[in-house]
């Protein structure tokens, strides 16, 4: 009983390894496709050029455009000015004090 069940784990595991270096395999070596390799340069690109959490080459148009529909959710959720509406806002939850149950002596 005991000796199936590893038999069969095992077999699940090597079917599941063999499944996993199939997907992860081309990944790994260069593109032989050349628009697939093509894609890889440009994310690769993208990847260089989006530190810092800024936009990828931004024009005034876009800039100004991101500017004021800023200023419209600041008008429309009453910010006060210093919300910075781009970050993710911060939850706290104090904690709760729950008294004792207590029991009546007997």
């Amino acid at each position: 009983m005991l000796s199936q069940s590893l038999l069969n784990g095992v077999r699940v595991l090597r079917t599941e390894a063999r499944r996993n270096i199939a997907i992860v395999a081309p990944a790994l070596n260069k593109a032989s496709d050349p628009i697939q390799q093509l894609f890889l340069d440009k994310v690769r690109e993208y990847k260089q050029k989006s530190s810092g959490g800024k936009l990828v080459d931004p024009n005034p148009e876009i800039e100004r455009e991101i500017k004021n529909e800023l200023d419209r959710v600041a008008k429309q959720f009453g910010s006060d000015g210093k919300t910075d509406f781009t970050k993710f806002p911060d939850f706290k939850f104090p904690e709760v004090k729950i008294d004792p149950i207590t029991q009546p002596a007997n």
